[in-house]
């Protein structure tokens, strides 16, 4: 949310720097992120001078151009050359001077240099409205008044407003700060419990009367807890037309659009007070009569934004006799508004139920300036107040009448909402006793009206602008804010409980395993689990889907039922900014929906992609592949002393190739490369090789196993290979798992390193060079023993395989 200074200034008159009252302001709970300079226009006139013309003579080189000596209030004139058609002798210019800054219409600075035009040197530059950001004329330069004196600074002379705009994170319950009138009444108790006593300036309304009663347009509200108070007057007569240059400097300065004098009023005032409003052009509103209501499911509507929407059967509407308007407290329709041909409004300020605000608002993807404060609530007694405030900016500014009495329906008023403040809630929740004057302070200066006094606590009555303080503690918090935390002292011991804990605790191994892998180059990545609906649809059924009830918009409208896509979408992001070369992790949970209950499981997911290894000097680049990942993937399980692994294909929608795990006969996890239909979901065109493990079950095994200690062998191991030329139908998993059938006792490991096809080789086959491991921990292994079990294991490659010796 921003807010502008000068505009806060307006209900309080504060001499302090910006940076001084942001740091308040956040003391207050407002917290300042940002403070940003705001200039009406762009440079400020900075460098800008009145200049005299004394001097305008033909240029001698150029037919159109002039040679002019100017007065800018320095011992002598400059020379400057000048383009314009329309400068003469006595004239009152601008003159930009050498070194000034001007800017192009797209904001891109350039400076004014001494320099020559046609063999003529020009010191300065004489300029056009457009030039110097006062307007969009370029036909010639600006010609001032006559009785402006040479070398006045420009920003003396024109309307240049200087402003400096706080960017506040706004909570969501601090409704009653969501305008320049909130922030102020904060601030203001803020300087109090400072001891700076200053007055909250608001705009007074007892002017405002009713001029006619030429122009009655009837009100009906269908249901008064949809809409509980509703407001609204007529005003005939007016000129819609740019709005003056303070309006427009104050909506530009928090980043609104000035439109026309009529919208531009209630986008201020909407900013100013906080109530939002709607102008609707009175011819078009048919049968004089407003009717807010809802309408059948299904029901056309078109917004101001040109989209054609259908309306829910709880989504409340203005309408007239005829047609409805406009989307109740979110959204205006194009047909009804106001336009530089409308001469007179009906002019609406109402309350509406929050919740029906905040699920149309919802429904329909519109997020705009009013539902984000109805949605939280605004102060229902500000309605009518506002309504005046504006009709009164409408008739100083778009002239016209007031043509009607104000309609304010308002059936049943909220009762005022009673809490009961005690002193020991307040000592034992800040840890401090806070003297009680300080807290009648306080209290009144948040305007929270203290009815009685006991020694045991304080009744009160809360404003119905705090729509946020319901509870003892809400109270307590405000106290607090205002109060200070930086005023609470804090001991100079510190006490804490020791938690008990074992070796297998979830964040322990989880930082266990981060360690690992972030020490061989992955960085740990968070990722939402709220995705679309409809992207995870083509991994499970849709029933198994949780699904949000109030979603925050169609992207974020479900659990994720796997890490996947959320990943991937990590991957697209990075990719999209040149960042190709990944490797990453992330601890996460899935969710699915189930007969008896929804099932929350916890995951390792694991992406690699681009080069694993980038190329320097001394070698060239390395890709990722299938083979990294899944040495990976065995490191953490030995880390995690699962070592009896078992892998099995698992080729599915997910991979292209890919491997299951299991361990004790329990899945626990998958891994392998992503397929080209889920990376083109993500406009992916790199290889992603994707491992997800079951975190909950690799807990429970880890838990139950027995960790064993071996002795390091003190005899060495022998290594023999073969070349075994073998049908290519044959897996090397059928190779590995027959060697250890084979030779069980001194086996202890296979690998394959090389595979080779080509034209040396019969059609059909291929070749894998196998090395095997032998020894004996107890003794050195002689060359006979080695001899026999290579042997054995060839003969039984041939009997089982049908392989042969290359």
């Amino acid at each position: 949310m921003k807010i502008s200074y000068n505009w806060l200034k307006q209900f309080l008159q504060i001499d302090w720097n910006a940076e001084k009252t942001g740091e308040l302001l956040t003391n207050l709970g407002l917290e300042v992120e940002g403070i940003s300079n705001f200039e009406s226009v762009k440079g400020a006139l900075r460098g800008i001078v009145i200049g005299h013309v004394l001097t305008c003579d033909k240029h001698p080189n150029a037919d159109k151009l002039k040679l002019t000596t100017v007065d800018i209030g320095t011992e002598s004139p400059l020379q400057i050359v000048c383009g314009a058609p329309n400068v003469a002798v006595g004239q009152k210019v601008p003159v930009a001077t050498i070194g000034t800054t001007l800017y192009t219409k797209n904001g891109e600075p350039w400076k004014i240099k001494k320099g020559k035009i046609r063999g003529e040197e020009s010191q300065g530059m004489i300029c056009a409205e457009d030039e110097i950001g006062l307007g969009e004329g370029h036909d010639g330069i600006m010609v001032l008044s006559e009785i402006l004196e040479p070398g006045t600074p420009c920003s003396e002379v024109f309307e240049i407003e200087n402003d400096e705009v706080f960017e506040i994170g706004l909570t969501p319950n601090r409704s009653d700060a969501m305008s320049h009138f909130g922030v102020a009444r904060d601030l203001k108790a803020g300087l109090e419990q400072q001891e700076i006593q200053k007055q909250l300036v608001t705009p007074s309304t007892s002017n405002f009367t009713i001029d006619n009663r030429s122009l009655k347009i009837d009100v009906e509200v269908e249901d008064s807890n949809l809409a509980p108070r509703y407001c609204g007057v007529t005003i005939s007569n007016i000129i819609v037309q740019e709005s003056p240059h303070w309006l427009k400097n104050r909506l530009k300065a928090i980043g609104l659009t000035p439109i026309n004098n009529v919208v531009d009023i209630t986008n201020y005032v909407l900013h100013d007070l906080g109530q939002p409003l709607h102008a609707f052009d009175a011819a078009k509103i048919k049968g004089g009569k407003i009717e807010v209501k809802t309408l059948p499911s299904g029901t056309k509507f078109k917004t101001l934004d040109n989209v054609e929407r259908e309306l829910h059967e709880d989504d409340l509407m203005i309408c007239d006799s005829e047609k409805p308007m406009c989307i109740a407290g979110v959204f205006g329709g194009i047909h009804s508004g106001v336009t530089e041909h409308t001469s007179s409004i009906f002019l609406e300020s109402a309350y509406f139920d929050a919740v029906s605000i905040r699920k149309t608002a919802k429904r329909h993807s519109l997020n705009t300036d009013a539902s984000f404060r109805f949605e939280r609530g605004i102060d229902i007694n500000i309605t009518e107040y506002a309504l005046k405030r504006a009709a009164l900016l409408i008739k100083e500014i778009a002239g016209g009448d007031i043509s009607s009495e104000v309609v304010d329906l308002y059936p049943k008023k909220p009762s005022e909402r009673q809490v009961f403040l005690t002193f020991d809630k307040i000592n034992s929740l800040i840890g401090q006793e806070i003297p009680r004057d300080s807290i009648k302070s306080i209290l009144s200066s948040l305007e929270i009206k203290v009815n009685n006094v006991t020694e045991s606590g304080l009744g009160l009555t809360i404003p119905f602008y705090r729509v946020d303080v319901e509870r003892e503690v809400d109270v307590i918090e405000e106290i607090l804010r205002v109060y200070g935390y930086n005023n609470i002292d804090y001991k100079e011991k510190l006490t804490a409980s020791i938690a008990k804990t074992t070796k297998f605790e979830n964040h322990r191994i989880q930082n266990l395993i981060g360690n690992v892998l972030a020490a061989q180059g992955f960085y740990e990545i968070m990722t939402n689990s709220l995705v679309a609906a409809d992207t995870q649809n083509i991994l499970n059924n849709e029933k198994e889907t949780v699904e949000m009830l109030n979603p925050l918009s169609a992207d974020l409208s479900a659990l994720r039922t796997s890490m996947l896509f959320s990943g991937l979408q990590t991957v697209s992001y990075n990719n999209n900014r040149q960042k190709i070369d990944l490797k990453l992790f992330e601890f996460g949970k899935t969710y699915h929906k189930e007969i008896a209950k929804n099932n929350e499981r916890q995951h390792l997911s694991i992406f690699v992609t681009g080069n694993r290894v980038k190329s320097n000097w001394l070698s060239s680049s390395e890709k990722s592949n299938f083979f990294y990942l899944k040495g990976i993937v065995e490191s953490i399980m030995k880390r995690l002393g699962l070592h009896d692994i078992n892998v099995e294909p698992n080729n599915n929608i997910v991979y292209s190739e890919g491997l299951a795990c299991k361990y004790n006969g329990k899945h626990i996890g998958t891994f392998g490369v992503v397929s080209k239909p889920m990376l083109s979901q993500f406009d992916i065109k790199q290889d992603v090789f994707y491992a997800d493990l079951d975190w909950d079950i690799i807990m429970d095994s880890i838990e139950t196993k027995n960790v064993t200690f071996k002795e390091i062998p003190k005899f060495p191991g022998v290594s023999r290979d073969f070349a075994l030329q073998i049908d290519e139908n044959i897996s090397y998993q059928q190779v590995y798992d027959l060697a250890w059938e084979t030779e069980k006792k001194l086996l202890k490991n296979v690998n394959l390193f090389d595979v080779y096809k080509g034209e040396k080789l019969p059609d059909g086959k291929k070749s894998y060079a196998v090395s095997f491991t032998l020894m004996d921990e107890n003794k050195t292994l002689t060359d006979k023993q080695i001899d026999k079990i290579m042997n054995k294991l060839l003969v039984k490659y041939k009997e089982n395989l049908g392989a042969e010796l290359r």
